[in-house]
């Protein structure tokens, strides 16, 4: 297991484990997310094909529109 933060909250997650696969996990998949890996932004097209490593730091917002 690695620990990685989340939103400022410690998490444990499966080795190889990839952004997508986290975010399945926490069911963020029912709206467009934004996803900082220490601090800096991973665009959706590369959330299947990061794997997280001890100490990342993540943060997790969700898109809203409106005006």
């Amino acid at each position: 297991m690695l620990t990685i933060t989340i939103n400022g909250e410690p998490n444990q997650v499966a080795v190889g484990c990839t952004i997508e696969q986290l975010l399945a996990s926490f069911e963020k998949r029912g709206g467009p997310v934004a996803v900082e890996r220490n601090a800096e932004l991973v665009p959706s097209s590369e959330h299947a094909t990061t794997e997280l490593q001890s100490g990342d730091k993540l943060e997790v917002v969700s898109l809203t529109g409106g005006g």
